[in-house]
């Protein structure tokens, strides 16, 4: 026992794995969702409309009027136009990882490099994505199905009939990338996976404490809420290098400034809590719903050195949402036997983790595990998901699922959970359920260079009950500049594709397309687009002695020691190497009238040259390389593998350093008188 956890030491077996990854909000099915939109904004004679576009080629936002083309003063809703607006993702490090049988994966395992956006179709209204440069661009028409009242500015027309509206859409996207995760096995039983995070990063909870239960029956002028933030450093232990903790909390789209709070304590755990009142005048209806929005940030004196570059501070977001009734409870808990045996004691605190949105036919996991009590421990759970398949006996987590015909339609998913001394404590989510879409996705692993093995693979997924259709699934590669589609080498079909080695010929940028099918009838496209390296030359270059002597004791020979300091400049494997010389026989100055001769072709870094005759030399290195990289030897010959000598090389060097002049020494002259 060391600092009050367990330590354990196995000796056995290390393994590597590398494989896909999926980054989402919270659940495996859970998405992100950005709600971007445009400002339009009704001019004073009621009849005119101000849109405000944003235009991808320039990167900011145009303004043009409108007539409107509905018959009232003032018009009720702007003309139909279609328009574009850009948003931007959250950070992958706030994101949950889950390998695609729902394993969750640490943040630290996933390679960064290997992160790509993919976003959803539109929730309730139609459009287009694409992804440039990191950010999402959609295009939409307005009036789209959401929209938010919005302040004019002050600049803007003045009358009677002037508003202003802020018209949304909301993109559901995650992420997919690749994680390498080392697994330990112990003599043969005992197998798990362990990745520590191996560079700092920053793990962020947010807890609602109050009310409890949620949503709570309103009772009196207010209802307090009480959410817990805490903040964790991973992968990091020089403590002494923390400047600040910062806390930040707020009601979602309120008006009101966000709270701050600090902790300067040198410790890599802390926690704040925040206290917020929903009031009785806000609960206009039955039932309500505050949103919070929660920020940890965590910054350092000097500097920290990671994998992508050094960074100075850390910061993760996070959601919570407090309910209130009125009259009927909209929520219905599941009933439990509880018979207190210490009601003075604290209750617990239950917690759901769960997505905010599932389709129909997947099996979505709920978890309870994180729920607490304050001075014991929970000895059962019961959960309530109506409208969902399946059931969670008394467990922690557990699947459930729902049928197509549930789809747009949200659920609650309710949480009671009982302690050691008989208490209760109970909390609940909602779940939406959308439309069973496969999601149609190609990754590209390997080397991505000339002439070496890549490997495409199909990583499309679908819900459990609405299977892709193998033979539906369609998949083309093509070239975009650089190289041409008779550059691309694969053998067999891309037809029902699975997973293809395929190798590129040319240097360049290349695209690959996929199309796939369910069982439910629905469709879904998909494409990447990666560039393929060349394979570079090397850079040849060897150290020899400008002038040498002739030595007596070694048969009047001279040996000239050379050493290579030539290289890969991609990493590639120098497995060749040819060392050559020429003499200028007639002492002219110039060598181009001489024969080379070989002196060493095996391959030696450090060879030695003996010469016996007085003059000048010339020496030429040519270096080999073998492919340091697999590849697809069907498509290859030797004269793909790159080569280079000193003499022609593109950055050949200089004459004087590759030329030698053997002399003989002076004799030495003593005598007496």
């Amino acid at each position: 026992m060391e600092n009050g956890k367990i330590k354990v030491t196995l000796k056995g077996n290390v393994k590597d794995e590398t494989f896909p990854v999926k980054g989402t909000k919270s659940g495996f099915e859970d998405p992100f969702v950005s709600t971007p939109g445009n400002s339009i904004w009704r001019y004073a004679d009621g009849r005119r409309w101000q849109i405000n576009d944003y235009k991808e080629d320039k990167g900011n936002n145009v303004s043009y009027n409108k007539n409107a083309d509905d018959y009232g003063t003032p018009s009720a809703v702007p003309p139909k136009t279609t328009v574009s607006t850009k948003s931007d993702p959250v950070n992958p490090s706030a994101a949950t990882w889950y390998k695609k049988d729902q394993t969750p994966v640490p943040y630290s395992s996933v390679i960064q490099s290997s992160i790509n956006l993919n976003p959803q179709n539109l929730i309730k209204d139609n459009g287009t994505t694409s992804v440039k440069n990191g950010k999402f661009v959609i295009t939409y028409t307005v009036p789209s199905k959401n929209f938010a009242p919005e302040k004019v500015s002050d600049s803007f027309d003045k009358g009677q009939w002037v508003e202003g509206r802020l018209y949304y859409v909301e993109l559901p996207y995650y992420f997919n990338a690749e994680a390498k995760v080392t697994s330990y096995s112990y003599a043969g039983s005992v197998t798990f996976d362990y990745s520590p995070p191996d560079q700092a990063t920053l793990n962020g909870t947010a807890t609602l404490e109050k009310p409890s239960p949620n949503p709570i029956k309103l009772e009196g002028s207010k209802v307090d809420v009480k959410i817990d933030v805490k903040g964790e450093l991973l992968g990091y232990t020089n403590s002494s290098n923390i400047e600040e903790w910062a806390f930040y909390a707020k009601e979602k789209d309120g008006s009101a400034k966000a709270d701050m709070k600090k902790d300067y304590g040198k410790t890599l755990t802390t926690s704040k809590s925040f206290d917020f009142q929903i009031p009785a005048s806000r609960v206009t209806s039955d039932s309500f719903k505050q949103d919070y929005a929660l920020t940890v940030i965590i910054r350092f004196k000097n500097p920290v050195i990671t994998k992508t570059g050094t960074i100075t501070s850390l910061e993760q977001k996070m959601e919570v949402s407090a309910g209130v009734y009125k009259k009927d409870n909209p929520v219905s808990y599941p009933s439990v036997p509880s018979k207190p045996t210490k009601p003075e004691g604290k209750p617990p605190i239950a917690r759901i983790s769960a997505p905010k949105y599932v389709k129909a036919g997947s099996d979505m996991m709920v978890y309870g595990g994180n729920s607490s009590d304050p001075d014991g421990y929970i000895t059962d759970y019961a959960w309530g998901t109506p409208g969902a398949e399946g059931g969670i006996e008394n467990t922690a987590r557990g699947y459930v699922w729902y049928t197509r015909d549930k789809v747009g339609q949200t659920f609650p998913i309710s949480l009671t959970v009982v302690d050691n001394d008989g208490l209760i404590g109970s909390t609940s989510t909602e779940v939406t359920v959308i439309e069973p879409i496969p999601s149609a996705t190609l990754e590209i692993t390997g080397s991505l260079k000339q002439n070496r093995k890549t490997t495409l693979t199909n990583s499309s997924t679908s819900p459990t009950r609405f299977p892709i259709i193998k033979s539906k699934t369609q998949v083309t590669i093509s070239a975009v500049s650089g190289g041409t589609n008779a550059d691309i080498k694969y053998s067999g079909s891309l037809a029902e594709l699975e997973s293809k080695d395929v190798l590129f010929r040319k240097p360049g940028k290349y695209k690959a397309n996929i199309h796939v099918e369910n069982t439910a009838g629905y469709g879904a496209d998909g494409e990447i687009t990666f560039d393929i390296a060349p394979d570079e030359v090397p850079s040849v270059y060897f150290d020899v002695a400008q002038k040498m002597y002739r030595d007596p004791e070694k048969g009047n020979r001279a040996i000239i020691q050379i050493t290579d300091r030539s290289f890969s400049t991609d990493k590639d494997t120098l497995n060749r190497r040819i060392w050559e010389y020429r003499y200028d026989s007639n002492n002219d100055g110039r060598f181009t009238d001489e024969n080379w001769e070989i002196f060493n072709n095996g391959n030696e870094i450090n060879p030695k040259l003996e010469l016996t005759q007085v003059g000048r030399y010339e020496i030429r290195l040519t270096v080999f390389e073998e492919f340091g990289q697999p590849t697809i030897e069907d498509y290859v010959t030797e004269a793909d593998r790159r080569s280079a000598d000193s003499y022609t090389d593109p950055i050949k060097q200089a004459l004087v350093e590759r030329t030698v002049e053997i002399d003989n020494r002076a004799p030495e002259v003593d005598w007496d008188l």
